[in-house]
């Protein structure tokens, strides 16, 4: 793997962890009635490469897995994503 890969994957693996997270936290925090992260945030980060981490949150905490955008939008960034790495990996 050249440099440009593991900097990308690397990418790919902080943004989702910071995904999975920040579900984490608006969970907890619709939990107890206190400030929310805005949707536009957890949405935007899963358009750039957060999809599986904003999957596996959804699942995991089942939170705003009745939301339209989110049914939405996370499975067709998802895809998308799985395009490009497969489309990464054979070129």
């Amino acid at each position: 793997m050249n440099e440009t890969g593991l900097y990308f994957y690397t990418y790919l693996f902080v943004i989702n962890v910071l995904t999975f997270n920040i579900y984490a936290i608006d969970k907890r925090r619709a939990i107890y009635n206190k400030w929310r992260v805005p949707e536009i945030l957890m949405l935007g980060l899963s358009i750039i490469g957060g999809a599986y981490g904003a999957g596996a949150g959804m699942l995991l905490f089942r939170h705003k897995i009745q939301s339209t955008a989110f049914q939405i939008t996370i499975p067709v960034s998802f895809v998308i994503w799985m395009v490009l790495l497969v489309f990464l990996c054979i070129f």
